[in-house]
């Protein structure tokens, strides 16, 4: 919050808009003060419903033109919002996409002030911003400033009620949109070694696992997309799916709950398949083989798989 703040910006030119996600910790008494001595923020005070029902509320609320997604474990570089912001409105981007500086709280202790890299931006059409830039692995929708009315005209909105909701949003924003801008600045540092929403996995986020995949999956419907585009959308869901299996791995799932995951990937994508290699082909087949034999052969191979926790 307080890194929002130091920003340079007239707080009569923005909206803080704050989604209390029916904490029951002492977050807000936290806040207090900084909320009391700025106008300009908003408080929506909501029943615990998910961090994508609270982004989709924060959103629908919002006045702006244009629309940040901090998240609350992580810190704004200070002054550099007012560079996005500028070349956004100059240009009536649908999408300005930053660079972020992964750090401990020790380095950022050290680090109070960091120095910008020089500046290049670069104007794509969101097909090419998805070819050249999107990594499936860092889906962070905290990077980029979104223009609201994009968002509206587009109904683009998270998938209520799951984590892993960065991953079918940002393929569906950077796919849909007509202008966007890459820009070499650090917007965001990701506060590294800290308890975030994806560090622990367990059955139910591997169920959202399933409905991100899903979600992903329909995209393939959207019309113009070009072959290229549609054979890197394949890879990318690809690498989601095959994380559905590294977590269960890795977090010692049990036979049932195995079933109920796959069964529940099933539903929702019955028409799942990949075919862009032998690796994808062998790894499809095994699927609808058996999804437990599948499993079985990545527990065999355990050994030579990374750890999805980073450890």
């Amino acid at each position: 919050m307080e890194s929002i703040f130091r920003q340079g910006l007239d707080e009569a030119d923005y909206e803080v808009i704050i989604v209390n996600d029916g904490t029951k910790d002492h977050s807000m008494e936290v806040i207090e003060d900084i909320i009391s001595a700025h106008a300009n923020i908003t408080v929506i005070n909501q029943e615990n419903l998910s961090l994508s029902v609270a982004r989709n509320n924060g959103i629908a609320a919002a006045k702006g033109e244009y629309i940040l997604m901090p998240d609350s474990d992580d810190l704004l570089v200070e002054e550099s919002v007012p560079i996005l912001l500028e070349k956004a409105i100059e240009t009536k981007a649908d999408l300005v996409v930053a660079d972020f500086l992964e750090m401990t709280d020790e380095e950022i202790a050290k680090s109070p002030t960091l120095e910008q890299p020089p500046l290049t931006i670069k104007e794509r059409k969101g097909e090419e911003l998805y070819l050249q830039d999107l990594n499936p692995g860092q889906c962070y929708v905290w990077r980029t400033l979104y223009k609201r009315s994009f968002l509206q005209e587009n109904n683009i909105t998270f998938v209520p009620g799951i984590s892993c909701q960065d991953v079918p949003y940002t393929h569906e924003c950077y796919l849909k949109s007509k202008k966007s801008l890459r820009i070499s600045l650090l917007l965001n540092i990701y506060r590294r070694g800290h308890a975030s929403a994806t560090s622990h996995f367990n059955k139910k986020k591997c169920m959202d696992l399933c409905m991100a995949v899903a979600a992903t999956w329909k995209l393939r419907n959207l019309e113009g997309l070009s072959p290229e585009t549609r054979l890197r959308l394949n890879d990318n869901i690809f690498v989601s799916f095959t994380l559905i299996s590294y977590v269960m791995l890795w977090g010692e799932s049990t036979r049932s709950e195995r079933r109920e995951i796959f069964n529940h990937l099933n539903r929702l994508a019955p028409d799942l398949s990949f075919s862009h290699g032998i690796k994808q082909k062998v790894v499809t087949f095994l699927y609808k083989l058996s999804p437990e034999l599948y499993y079985a052969i990545r527990k065999i191979l355990k050994g030579f798989t990374p750890s999805p926790y980073g450890n």
